[in-house]
C-alpha cells in the first residue's frame, strides 16, 4: 500500500498473507474463538471469558443471549436485520479486531533483545497483523470496497472530516490508517534491531488508534437513532461498535461504560446520544485519543456539523495546565514573603544582639518589675 508519506506494498497479497485465507474458511464454519489473544486485560475482565467474540456471533445465529459477566445481549430481541448486523460486524470488529492485536502479541513475545539476526519471525507476525487489519480485498493501493478495518477507517473518516494526512479532509486515505501504517514501519524497524520494548510502546499507539474508528461508528448510529429515525439496522450496527471498545472504557470508567452499554446494548429502549457522547469523551485521556481523533459527525448536505455533534474541545490539558501555572505562580509568590518575612526575622535579630553587646538592650526591665517578680 503507498501513502503520502509511507510506503507499504505487498506484491501478491494472497501469497504474503495466507492465513486470510483460511480465516475466512474459519469464519464461514463459524469457528471464531479467540483463546489466548489478549494485549489488553481489561477484555477479560469484563467480559468474563476468552471466547466473547464467539459467543456473540453464534448467539446471534442462534437468537439467543450471551452469558458475559458485563455487556450481555440478547439477539431474541432482533429480527433478521439486526441479527445480520450483529453477525458481520461482530466477525470483523469483535473477533478479527482481536486477532490483529494477537499477531502484534506474537512478535512481541517472539522478540529478542538487542539481536540483529534474531527476529525475522517477530517480523513476519507483524505482517501477518497487518494482512488481517487489511484483508485481501484491499489490494496494493488500499481501495474501496475492502470488508475488514482498514476500510472501516476509511468509511468513518469520510463521515467524521478525519481523513488525509492531516485529519481535516472528507473523503480518501483516513488520517488513522496514515498513522497505523507509519507505525506498522517504526514496529518493524524495531523488531529488526532487537528493541524489543520500543516495539511494544508503538504496538500499544497502533491498537489505542485502532479504538477510533470503534467510537465513531459507535457514536455516529447512536446519533441515528435518536435523531435520525434508525431502525433496528442501526441499533444492531451501535450495538457491536460499543461491544468493541466497552472493555477499554470500564477500565478507565465503570460509570461511563454502563451508560454507553445501557444506551447502545442489544435490544436498548431508548438512546441518549449525548448521554453517549458525554461517557465517550470522559475516556479520551485514559484511551490515548483526543477530540480532533475522532471529530464531529459531518453533513454534507448543509456544509456544517450535525446539530449537537461537533466535535469536543481539549479541555483538560489545558485546565491542568492553568491549574499547574496557578500552583507555580502560588508557590513562588509564597516563597518571597516567607523569605521577606525571614530577612527581615534575621535583621531584627542582629540589630538586637548588637544593642545587647552595646549594654543597651532593646527590651528593659524596670525595677518595679523586678520587684513585682521577687
Amino acid at each position: 500500500m503507498n501513502y503520502l508519506k509511507t510506503e507499504f506494498e505487498f506484491t501478491d497479497v494472497q501469497m504474503e498473507c495466507p492465513h486470510i485465507m483460511l480465516y475466512l474458511a474459519y469464519m464461514l464454519s463459524f469457528i471464531i474463538i479467540l483463546s489466548a489473544c489478549f494485549m489488553f486485560p481489561a477484555v477479560f475482565d469484563y467480559y468474563g471469558t476468552d471466547d466473547y467474540a464467539d459467543q456473540w456471533i453464534t448467539s446471534a445465529f442462534k437468537g439467543e443471549s450471551t452469558s458475559f459477566s458485563n455487556g450481555n445481549a440478547d439477539f431474541s430481541r432482533y429480527g433478521l436485520d439486526g441479527k445480520e448486523q450483529a453477525i458481520k460486524k461482530g466477525t470483523a470488529y469483535l473477533s478479527i479486531f482481536m486477532y490483529v492485536i494477537r499477531e502484534f502479541e506474537d512478535a512481541l513475545d517472539d522478540c529478542e533483545s538487542k539481536c540483529m539476526d534474531c527476529n525475522d519471525g517477530s517480523v513476519h507476525a507483524r505482517e501477518e497483523g497487518v494482512c488481517f487489519y487489511t484483508g485481501s480485498i484491499e489490494g496494493q493501493q488500499g481501495a474501496v470496497g475492502g470488508k475488514l478495518l482498514h476500510e472501516l477507517a476509511d468509511k468513518r473518516c469520510a463521515n467524521y472530516n478525519t481523513c488525509g494526512y492531516e485529519g481535516t479532509d472528507g473523503d480518501g486515505t483516513s488520517k488513522v490508517n496514515y498513522d497505523i501504517m507509519d507505525l506498522f514501519i517504526v514496529g518493524n524497524s524495531q523488531l529488526t534491531r532487537g528493541n524489543c520494548q520500543g516495539a511494544r510502546d508503538t504496538t500499544k499507539a497502533i491498537a489505542d488508534k485502532m479504538y477510533i474508528p470503534m467510537i465513531q461508528g459507535a457514536m455516529r448510529y447512536a446519533y441515528k437513532v435518536e435523531y435520525l429515525q434508525g431502525g433496528e439496522t442501526e441499533a444492531a450496527e451501535g450495538a457491536v461498535f460499543a461491544a468493541a471498545v466497552l472493555p477499554r472504557v470500564h477500565a478507565a470508567n465503570p460509570i461511563a461504560a454502563e451508560t454507553i452499554y445501557k444506551n447502545l446494548r442489544v435490544g436498548a429502549t431508548s438512546t441518549d446520544f449525548k448521554a453517549v457522547k458525554a461517557a465517550f469523551e470522559s475516556v479520551y485521556p485514559e484511551l490515548g485519543i483526543s477530540c480532533s481523533d475522532i471529530g464531529g459527525l459531518w453533513n454534507s448536505a448543509t456544509d456544517s456539523n450535525y446539530p449537537h455533534f461537533d466535535a469536543c474541545i481539549e479541555t483538560v490539558s489545558s485546565m491542568s495546565t492553568t491549574v499547574e501555572e496557578s500552583n507555580n505562580a502560588l508557590a513562588i509568590a509564597l516563597g518571597c514573603t516567607f523569605g521577606a518575612l525571614f530577612a527581615i526575622m534575621a535583621a531584627m535579630v542582629l540589630y538586637m544582639r548588637s544593642r545587647e553587646k552595646q549594654g543597651d538592650p532593646v527590651f528593659k526591665t524596670s525595677e518595679g518589675d523586678i520587684k513585682d517578680m521577687n
